[in-house]
């Protein structure tokens, strides 16, 4: 299984409610048939940032600044994580930190511009797909006015 899917599998898990510790989530894991190590496991908590309250590991959420679906405001994980956009006709790349497209990525979706058909997360970088290059101009237009 693929560390996307993985990490899926994970997120699904944290949704359906909290997950008492890493040792509990790599023994649920084995039983769906995905032998993780524990340094892998705590990559994957890292990088899906998950969240360890009282009750266990659980998505973000809950906090104030957060936008609707556990994600930080796109404009704060644009300002955190964006360090370079390079448009190419109607494409956007966004190279990020490492670790850091996904969330920014899900970010831009939720946020349902006009200006973005899709995006597509690696670790450190997002492609952006628009319908034409006028629409891609202005959607790097506005993505650099976050970064201000």
């Amino acid at each position: 299984m693929t560390k996307l899917a993985r990490q899926q599998v994970i997120r699904e898990l944290a949704r359906a409610g909290p997950i008492s510790s890493q040792e509990e989530l790599q023994r649920v894991l084995a039983r769906r048939g995905l032998e993780v190590g524990q340094a892998t496991l705590s990559r994957d908590i890292r990088e899906l940032a998950l969240v360890k309250t009282a009750r266990g590991y659980t998505l973000p959420g809950g906090n104030s600044d957060r936008a609707e679906g556990g994600l930080p405001p796109v404009e704060r994980l644009a300002r955190e994580f964006v360090q370079s956009i390079r448009p190419a006709q109607n494409l956007i790349v966004l190279k990020t930190a490492v670790g850091s497209a996904q969330p920014v990525a899900a970010a831009l979706d939720a946020q349902a511009w006009p200006e973005v058909l899709g995006t597509i997360a690696g670790d450190d970088a997002i492609l952006i797909v628009s319908p034409d290059k006028k629409s891609s101009k202005r959607l790097a237009t506005r993505i650099r006015r976050l970064l201000a």
